[in-house]
């Protein structure tokens, strides 16, 4: 039940980690870079598989810390 919960909660984090990463990321470029026009995209311009690859690491990350903190033995010790 509790390796269930990380899966979920952590796929959830990283869709939404993802989602403010392409859109409100992009769009505070010109605050932290020298591109001069915000670029915001939307997940379709940014492209369905492109944002899977960009989502799903950021997941495995939650996986792991909720592993650890959970102590939900999906990673071994």
């Amino acid at each position: 039940m509790k390796r269930g919960f990380v899966f979920l909660v952590s796929g959830g984090l990283g869709f939404l980690v993802g989602w403010l990463l392409i859109t409100a990321g992009f769009n505070a470029l010109p605050l932290i870079s020298s591109i001069e026009t915000p670029q915001a995209v939307t997940i379709a311009e940014y492209g369905y598989q492109y944002f899977f690859w960009t989502a799903m690491p950021i997941g495995v990350v939650f996986v792991i810390w909720l592993d650890a903190v959970m102590d939900t033995g999906i990673l071994p010790d």
